[in-house]
C-alpha cells in the first residue's frame, strides 16, 4: 500500500534526476507493476510527477519519470503574469476567466453568456452536468465556498451528479475557502468519502479568484460572474460568463497552477477540527 514514506522515497528518488520505471521498482523493494501504479497515483493526487514511455507500443517500450516542476509553472511573460494575479488574488473579482481565454487558439476554446438572479435560474446546469459527466478519471474543483454542490433544478442536482461520480470510482480534488460560511458544503462533499468507503475526494483550504472545474487533462470550464450594475436603467439580473478551454498547454498550465497552490494548503478536515473548538 502507497503510504507517505514511499511518496518521499520516490519523489526524492525523482528529484535528482529523471527515472525508469524499472529503478524505482529497485529502489523501492516492489515489483515493476506495483511501481508503476505508485507513480501513478502520485501523478494523479500530488501532481509532483509526470511521466513519459518512449517507443509505447514496441517490446522496448521505456517508461520514464521525471520531477513535475511546479515552482516553475509559466513558460511566457504572459502566463507569468497571469499566475502572479491568480496566486495573489483572495476573491472571484480579482482575476477575469477572460484574461486566459484571450490566448487560447480559436479552435479550441468556446464561451457563452447566461443571465439570471443566479446561477440556477440562468439555466446553466444541464450544460454544467454534461461537463462532469465526461470525467474518466478525476476533477479539479477552484471554488470559492462550494457552494455549487448545493444547485439543483427541475431535470439537475449536482451533488446527485458527483455523487454518482464517486461512486464510479472519480477522484475530486478541490480547493476552496473553508471557514464557518463553507463548512456545510465542504463536510457534505466529505460525506460522500464516508458513504462509499473511499478516499475519493479531498478538500484544501485556500482563499483564490478562480472559479474552474478541470475535467481530466482534456478540458477547462472557467466561470466568471458580472454582478448587476446600481443604475436604474440597468437590468437587475447577473451575468454569468463561462468559457471552455480544450488546448493542452493552457489546461496542463491551470492544472500546475492548481498543484503548486493545493500542496502548500492546508487540509479542510484540519481547519474544520480547528472550527469546531471555537463554536
Amino acid at each position: 500500500m502507497l503510504n507517505s514514506d514511499t511518496i518521499k522515497k520516490i519523489e526524492d528518488f525523482v528529484y535528482s534526476k529523471p527515472r525508469s520505471i524499472q529503478e524505482i521498482a529497485e529502489k523501492i523493494k516492489k515489483n515493476w507493476r506495483t511501481a508503476d501504479r505508485y507513480v501513478e497515483e502520485i501523478e494523479k493526487n500530488f501532481g509532483t510527477l509526470s511521466t513519459r514511455t518512449f517507443r509505447a507500443g514496441t517490446r522496448g517500450a521505456l517508461k520514464i519519470v521525471y520531477w513535475s516542476a511546479v515552482e516553475k509553472v509559466s513558460n511566457t511573460i504572459f502566463q507569468e503574469e497571469l499566475e502572479k494575479e491568480i496566486v495573489k488574488g483572495k476573491t472571484k473579482y480579482d482575476f477575469s476567466g477572460f484574461n486566459i481565454f484571450q490566448f487560447v487558439k480559436e479552435k479550441e476554446k468556446s464561451a457563452w453568456i447566461k443571465k439570471g438572479e443566479n446561477e440556477v435560474k440562468s439555466g446553466r446546469l444541464c450544460e454544467f452536468e454534461e461537463i462532469l459527466n465526461q470525467a474518466k478519471e478525476q476533477i479539479i474543483f477552484l471554488s470559492g465556498n462550494l457552494s455549487f454542490i448545493n444547485f439543483k433544478d427541475k431535470k439537475t442536482e449536482i451533488f446527485s451528479v458527483l455523487d454518482k461520480l464517486v461512486k464510479k470510482g472519480i477522484r475530486i480534488k478541490v480547493l476552496c475557502r473553508v471557514d464557518i460560511e463553507s463548512q456545510n458544503n465542504v463536510e457534505k462533499l466529505l460525506s460522500l468519502n464516508h458513504k462509499y468507503g473511499k478516499e475519493k475526494i479531498e478538500v484544501r483550504h485556500r482563499e483564490q479568484p478562480l472559479r474552474a472545474t478541470i475535467i481530466d487533462k482534456k478540458m477547462i470550464n472557467l466561470k466568471e460572474v458580472k454582478e448587476p450594475s446600481n443604475r436604474t436603467n440597468e437590468s437587475n439580473e447577473k451575468i454569468f460568463i463561462f468559457y471552455n478551454i480544450k488546448e493542452k498547454a493552457w489546461i496542463e498550465w491551470l492544472t500546475k497552477i492548481f498543484w503548486k497552490m493545493f500542496n502548500s494548503s492546508i487540509s479542510a478536515q484540519k481547519r474544520i477540527e480547528e472550527i469546531k473548538r471555537i463554536f
